[in-house]
């Protein structure tokens, strides 16, 4: 586990804590990025139990965010946030590697 340049921002490690409480699992967000959505890939969120051994790890607050190696490749420099607007709550990624993205911001192309 290395210490990538990923961000987990405040408000996104929060929200994570919150949900991991109710849950009752640790408070750490798995992201990854799997092919599909409308331009090419998308993000995946999940609560994880720890990370794995080819995981990279960063952490705000408490809060873990583990990204797996090959994903890792296509999200370096991200920033991971939570944001609440009167659309609706979501994680959003502010991705610096992605070209393109879509209009629910859940995809994107590099």
């Amino acid at each position: 586990m290395d210490q990538p340049n990923l961000t987990l921002s405040p408000s996104a490690a929060a929200r994570v804590a919150t949900i991991a409480s109710k849950q009752g699992k640790p408070a750490i967000l798995r992201l990854a990025v799997e092919g599909g959505g409308c331009s090419g890939f998308q993000y995946k969120f999940e609560l994880a139990d720890g990370p794995e051994t080819d995981d990279s790890v960063a952490e705000t607050d408490g809060v873990k965010l583990v990204v797996d190696a090959v994903s890792l490749d296509l999200v370096q420099g991200c920033v991971v946030d939570y944001v609440e607007s009167l659309g609706g709550a979501a994680f959003r990624v502010e991705n610096p590697n992605a070209a393109a993205g879509c209009g629910c911001g859940s995809s994107f192309s590099v």
